[in-house]
């Protein structure tokens, strides 16, 4: 062996053994041994993509003004009183777990109103835009200015004009990916809506961190009485791309409508997202009586629970988990990706196993080739536990993000079920609770479900060999996190 084998080789070995005692350090252990492995393996394409990628850390300056708005909400939720004790007890410690990890409490009398159709969803948001008198608050993953969209971004600029505060955030990356992008910052400037990007990658600016950190949020609030939330993205429904047009690809969302002091804790995520792109402080306001004469006080009780890089809790995971263990007879399950880490694997199949009725819609083809063969590898589980699953017919994408739990539950947002969203992306969720609203997501749960097919075991067993070993593949890179 040559000198420089030898160096070669001695400095694989120690690049290798100081993997084995830094990577598992404060990661699931999935995702320890995915990186190891990948170490392991290949040393020099290991620890560089582990230097890229290996942490979802965004910075001390953005932590500390993290800190500096979560302090600022906790402040002004301290004196908010607890949820009804009327909850039963499981769901009641599951709104103590969210406030505690986010400060933000249950709040009574909510008005709901669920938005199926896409098209409706945006004419519902530049209606409330257009009777703005303050305020304007917009906050998409993906934001364009096409045809679809046009009626709410024209919205926008005319309350700017008329002397509302309109602001804008959206993700740099997640909407430059959207053809028209640089068309939308032309438009935008010749608005008097401020706006900035968020999570931008600029390294000559000394603006660089891990670059698939992602602020997959979608909510809108005007003058902290009328707020949107879920999973939609501010473009039309083929995302301006020519491949999906030609082959007919949609995506199918789902928004809520809400009035109430709720709209307040939406407006408190959304300053924490604008303190930290412009570093300008808003203030946080949080009520605890209905915002209007025409909302009972005896609506929908919810709760706002932001989670993403800036936690170390991984809210909505928790949530997720705790509420599905609190499950007594149902459970339904909408999600476009589904790649559970072990916690959510082990509470779905656990529900399964003792009795309860477990339903998973997804898409029949994924808009995303490694997230749907790493999907697919937990299918298998899901089948033998006695989960049914429910295939959204192609080509339509199910990009819907929500769930309810027996009677009286029901959460909805920007958040998948996947490794992704818990670790990486920030989002937020909803939790709604009560009969009514239950039975309004169920009707859109029972429309899904006269669309779809279930899938049998029988069917996913006889799949050809390397489609299998491509699943297990994917699913490994999704541990990559």
């Amino acid at each position: 062996m040559t000198l420089l084998g030898v160096i070669l080789a001695a400095l694989g070995l120690t690049a290798r053994v100081v993997a084995l005692g830094v990577i598992p350090g404060g990661r699931r252990p999935s995702t320890g041994m995915a990186w190891l492995l990948l170490v392991l393996l290949s040393p020099l394409i290991g620890l560089v993509a582990f230097w890229f990628f290996g942490s979802n850390h965004v910075g001390k300056s953005r932590r500390r003004r993290l800190s500096e708005v979560n302090e600022r909400i906790r402040a002004a939720t301290a004196a908010v009183p607890e949820a009804s004790t009327d909850l039963r007890p499981s769901v009641l410690g599951v709104t103590r777990l969210n406030r505690t990890l986010t400060s933000l409490p249950v709040t009574p009398g909510n008005a709901v109103t669920v938005l199926e159709d896409y098209r409706g969803s945006i004419t519902e948001m530049a209606a409330a835009v257009r009777a703005a008198r303050e305020y304007v608050h917009v906050e998409f993953y993906i934001t364009a200015w096409d045809e679809v969209t046009e009626p709410l971004l024209d919205a926008l600029a005319e309350a700017a004009e008329r002397g509302v505060e309109v602001r804008l955030l959206f993700d740099h990356l997640g909407s430059r990916g959207i053809p028209g992008y640089q068309d939308l910052l032309t438009r935008l400037d010749a608005t008097g809506i401020r706006y900035h990007p968020m999570l931008p990658i600029e390294p000559l600016r000394g603006r660089f961190r891990r670059p698939d950190l992602r602020n997959h949020r979608k909510l809108l609030v005007v003058d902290g009485s009328v707020g949107f939330t879920g999973s939609q993205n501010l473009t039309e429904p083929g995302y301006n791309k020519p491949k999906n047009h030609k082959v007919g690809r949609a995506w199918v969302e789902l928004m809520v409508r809400l009035e109430g002091p709720v709209v307040a804790e939406l407006d408190a995520v959304f300053a924490s997202d604008w303190l930290l792109e412009s570093g300008e402080p808003l203030e946080v306001r949080v009520r605890t009586a209905p915002g209007s004469a025409d909302v009972d006080a005896a609506g929908v009780l919810a709760q706002v629970v932001p989670s993403g890089p800036g936690y170390d809790t991984e809210n909505n995971l928790r949530m997720f988990t705790s509420l599905i263990y609190a499950a007594e007879r149902r459970i339904s399950l909408t999600s476009p990706y589904f790649v559970p880490d072990e916690s959510l694997l082990y509470a779905v199949t656990t529900a399964a196993q003792r009795g309860v009725e477990v339903e998973l819609f997804v898409s029949e083809e994924s808009d995303q080739f490694m997230v749907g063969h790493a999907q697919s590898s937990y299918y298998r589980a899901l089948l033998e536990a006695g989960i049914t699953v429910r295939l959204y017919p192609a080509p339509y994408v199910l990009h819907s993000k929500h769930f309810t739990i027996d009677d009286d539950v029901a959460v909805i947002g920007s958040s998948n079920m996947d490794l992704r969203s818990f670790a990486l992306n920030y989002e937020v969720s909803l939790l709604m609770l009560g009969e009514d609203v239950v039975r309004r997501m169920r009707t859109v749960e029972d429309h899904y479900r006269s669309l779809s097919r279930t899938l049998t075991l029988d069917e996913w067993s006889r799949r050809p060999a390397r489609l299998k070993y491509l699943d297990n593949v994917m699913r490994l890179t999704a541990a990559l996190q």
